[in-house]
């Protein structure tokens, strides 16, 4: 790999990064698991948005999945993605005094969902 042919990857990379909802995603994600049915909940947005957005983040390969049953939970694909999520969130809270909001500690329970976190 060339030095250019890096320099565009994390061009790529970064451009990926620069849509909220991914970025929201990402942040959800990087402090827990969790199904499409879970990030539509937190996110208030549709299951073909939510899906189409964790297509574009599995394909840069900035989150994985793992099937259980019918299911799939998705995470954050590893540790030095979850600390330059967490970079930028301080880098923000430096410049606007202001925190960020956190996701919730553990997904909420969503009605009718078949996943066993909602099952409980």
């Amino acid at each position: 790999m060339t030095v250019t042919s890096a320099y565009h990857m994390q061009a790529q990379i970064l451009r990926i990064l620069a849509h909220p909802v991914r970025l929201r995603i990402l942040g959800i994600l990087a402090r827990q698991e969790a199904c499409v049915c879970h990030l539509e909940t937190l996110l208030h947005r549709s299951q073909p948005y939510v899906s189409k957005q964790l297509a574009v983040l599995r394909d840069a390969g900035l989150v994985t999945d793992r099937r259980e049953g019918t299911l799939i939970f998705y995470r954050a694909a590893n540790e030095n993605l979850v600390a330059w999520l967490n970079m930028g969130r301080a880098l923000l809270r430096d410049e606007s005094g202001l925190p960020l909001p956190d996701a919730p500690a553990s997904p909420p329970v969503v009605e009718g969902c078949p996943c066993p976190r909602c099952q409980r």
